[in-house]
């Protein structure tokens, strides 16, 4: 890991110390777990809080993607660039900033770099043995007669877990080995910011990191073979974020495909065929944000028996069990929902299932996601095109945050919050909001929709004013609003009349 500075070799002592040595095995374990990422740590303390006998292996760093190259550095990041943008955009509220205001970006990765360290030892080895796990550092491997091979040592299990994670696709592009690139595990460990920076890739880590580095001051080009930004989620959403990325200056090329890429000149020049014709891009780095692949090599699953697959990762039915009946799996190497609050979900599936035999499924979670641009994109449940295609008649409501006073008095009124209910009824099927503070608000609809409670129990909520949280209770308003039918409104009219 670069650099190598105090911060991380803080990191590096509490996710893997050079000095560890591992524990001598158990006789036999209820639960072994390959893998300390999200998935492979809840279920390794879950267990033992519960009074397993658990051992956890770890390759590489513990913490996984999340805490060393996802969400905690990336948000650190993010955080920084809207900083930046605030101090931009300052203007508009009255405050003007002085001149030669600028990033300085080796501060902005320090402070990534600090408050990642700083939050290192929740996933460290020492606090996992201090929880009673035996955590192996090095290889883990199924080995015949249900063992696995960590290390030097051999582990019997009862129970295992496959919790091994994804690792970022490089598509085959001519010259791109040769020209060098970043992915999400490298460009972190940046210190100078790139002047000119290629994201190949329009999904969620493309378009954060895409909007973050134009905010840094970088000249951005965002490439990707779809016609929409962020393609999963719902068009309105996408067509908000495209022109808060173009307003960043970020410049966009949908439709596009990097056709080769050549190191020419201290230049780094990507062929780009958009709009029926091929433009050459010049920049200095590369950012490929293009999907990820399960880690799924190296671990003996054939051996186990475990079905896998290299684009889909580990086979595993609703309870998250494998083809092996002993082994489960959780987490990005066996979901479509690649999200640590996703991963933490399906480690508690697995503990109910692997240790007490219960019969929790995955298919039972309720799982909203969150993209963190500015505004950010927050959606749970069906979207109108996932109602169409599965033939679910819907009803949808939605709030503009224009007419919501605070998101106006914020500055910040260029979002929306949408609902959808099953047609004839106010049970929500699925939602969307785009607003700067939209993975804040998700959590009160994906409550709603966990809870059994409909749009009518949303507008009876109480929210305080001014929020823009108003904005699902004008929703549930909305819906109330549709119930009063021309009949309706005339027989209201004649009793009120009748009782003057």
């Amino acid at each position: 890991m670069t650099p190598d500075d105090f911060h991380d070799r803080t990191l590096i002592s509490q996710v893997h110390p050079t000095d560890w040595i591992n524990p001598t095995p158990a006789d036999r374990y209820n639960l072994v777990v390959i893998g300390a990422g999200t998935a492979g740590l809840v279920t390794a303390a879950g267990a033992a809080g519960l009074g397993a006998k658990v051992a956890l292996i770890e390759k590489h760093l513990m913490g996984g993607d999340c805490l060393n190259a996802g969400c905690v550095p990336s948000k650190a990041l993010l955080r920084s660039a809207r900083a930046a943008a605030d101090v931009r955009d300052a203007g508009r509220f009255g405050v003007h900033v002085p001149d030669g205001t600028s990033v300085d970006f080796p501060a902005v990765m320090e402070r990534m770099r600090r408050l990642r360290a700083r939050l290192s030892p929740h996933d460290s080895a020492a606090r996992f043995a201090a929880l009673g796990v035996d955590v192996f550092l090095g290889e883990g491997r199924f080995v015949p007669g249900g063992r696995i091979q960590a290390g030097d040592a051999v582990l019997r299990y009862a129970r295992a877990v496959v919790a091994t994670g994804t690792h970022p696709i490089v598509p085959p592009i001519p010259g791109l080995q040769e020209a060098g690139y970043h992915t999400n595990e490298t460009i972190f460990s940046l210190t100078a910011l790139p002047r000119r920076l290629a994201v190949i890739g329009a999904g969620p880590i493309g378009c954060e990191l895409a909007q973050a580095f134009a905010r840094f001051g970088a000249e951005v080009w965002l490439v990707d073979q779809a016609a929409q930004v962020l393609p999963r989620e719902d068009a309105d959403a996408a067509d908000a974020i495209r022109r808060a990325l173009v307003a960043d200056g970020v410049a966009l090329r949908l439709n596009a495909a990097v056709k080769s890429v050549k190191a020419a000149g201290g230049d780094t020049r990507l062929a780009v065929e958009y709009d029926g014709r091929v433009d050459t891009v010049a920049v200095d780095a590369i950012l490929l944000c293009v999907g990820r692949a399960p880690n799924v090599e190296g671990l003996g699953l054939d051996d186990a028996g475990v079905g896998h697959d290299q684009r889909l990762g580990v086979t595993v039915d609703d309870r998250l069990r494998t083809t092996n009946p002993m082994i489960y799996a959780a987490g990005d190497v066996c979901s479509r929902y690649q999200f640590t609050h996703a991963a933490d979900a399906q480690a508690r599936v697995v503990i109910q299932n692997a240790l007490f035999r219960g019969r929790a499924t995955a298919s039972a979670l309720t799982i909203p996601w969150c993209t963190y641009t500015d505004p950010e994109v927050a959606h749970v449940g069906f979207s109108e095109r996932d109602a169409a295609e599965r033939g679910v008649p819907i009803t949808t409501y939605r709030q503009d945050l224009a007419d919501v006073d605070r998101a106006v008095l914020d500055g910040e009124e260029h979002g929306f919050v949408k609902v959808h209910v099953r047609r004839g009824t106010d049970r929500i099927v699925g939602a969307t909001v785009v607003t700067r503070h939209a993975g804040e608000m998700i959590s009160e609809l994906t409550l709603a929709m966990v809870g059994g409670l409909g749009l009518r129990t949303l507008s009876r909520t109480i929210h305080p004013y001014p929020t823009q949280a108003e904005a699902v209770k004008r929703v549930g308003d909305t819906y109330n609003r549709s119930r009063l039918t021309p009949f309706i409104k005339a027989l209201l009219t004649r009793w009120l009349s009748w009782t003057r």
